[in-house]
């Protein structure tokens, strides 16, 4: 049987250690990063590996596309499904600084708290979300939003930054997000007050909330922090946390929770990628499906 290639193609100086790992340990036997790849080279760079294999053969290629930004990786995407042509088809699959699995595990643990604990569903749940102009954050967003959460964008920094991003959901994937500028302590945490899910996907060693700050919001339910680098995002959540009771009843989702499924689900992706029979796209959308039938 012909031998199994992966081809790991990233706008950045460097590849992820992490992602190249990966790949390694679900089964590939030649994993080769490309790095400084701009959009305009995906497509040729695709049509070599492609077309170097028969098309019994191309199927058992593939394509990472890496980077650090949600949006040029989904661009990335677009530009390798275009140029491929039947039937020396490979696959491809995006998870730019692994925020689609992050943001997928993220939801997916929400999801299921919420059901279990709370007897509700993302449909309809008012979801605000923390460093929502990030990678993980924006993926976030937008699963959530897919699954009929009334999503808020809080900008740290003022309204400008997640306004955009707002409006890119919009135009890419037809769902509605609102923004709020979260920019002082009493507009941050008037936002959290007028929440039932809060999603805190900041950088890292950076609190975005107090103990306290989750005590004095009396409709939060779930409270979800993706920053495993003391201190957290949320404080007093532990990392293991999945489903603890926080200052103020919300059951709280630590990073190393959430860091489990990921990891699974990025396995799980590479894994479903090798195996195929036929020439898969995977993005954030297949690693939600993944991570749900993991929790």
């Amino acid at each position: 049987m012909a031998k199994l290639i992966l081809h790991m193609l990233s706008p950045l100086k460097h590849m992820s250690p992490f992602d190249v790992n990966m790949a390694l340990d679900a089964g590939y036997d030649s994993v080769t990063p490309y790095v400084n790849v701009t959009l305009d080279e995906v497509m040729p760079l695709v049509q070599d590996a492609m077309f170097s294999r028969s098309p019994r053969d191309a199927v058992r290629t593939g394509v990472f596309i890496a980077g650090k930004d949600a949006i040029h990786a989904l661009d990335m995407m677009d530009a390798a499904r275009g140029a491929l042509l039947k039937p020396f088809e490979i696959s491809i699959f995006a998870d730019p600084a692994g925020s689609f699995t992050t943001a997928a595990a993220m939801v997916a643990c929400v999801e299921k708290i919420l059901k279990e604990k709370k007897n509700r569903s993302l449909a309809g749940a008012k979801v605000i979300i923390f460093g929502a102009t990030g990678v993980v954050g924006f993926c976030s967003g937008v699963i959530a939003a897919l699954e009929g959460a009334q999503v808020v964008l809080a900008g740290h920094d003022g309204p400008a930054r997640v306004e955009k991003s707002a409006g890119e959901i919009k135009k890419r994937f037809g769902v509605d997000v609102t923004f709020i500028d979260a920019s002082t302590p009493e507009k941050k945490l008037a936002s959290l007050v007028a929440s039932e899910v809060v999603l805190c996907a900041g950088k890292a060693g950076v609190q975005i909330f107090s103990a306290d700050d989750i005590k004095k919001a009396p409709n939060l339910l779930v409270s979800a922090d993706v920053n495993a680098v003391p201190p957290y995002g949320i404080e007093g959540l532990d990392l293991q946390d999945n489903g603890a009771v926080l200052p103020g009843g919300s059951l709280g989702i630590g990073a190393l929770a959430i860091g489990d499924i990921k990891y699974k689900t990025e396995s799980g992706l590479f894994q479903k990628m090798a195996a195929s029979e036929q020439s898969l796209c995977l993005d954030f959308r297949d690693a939600f499906k993944l991570a749900r039938e993991l929790v």
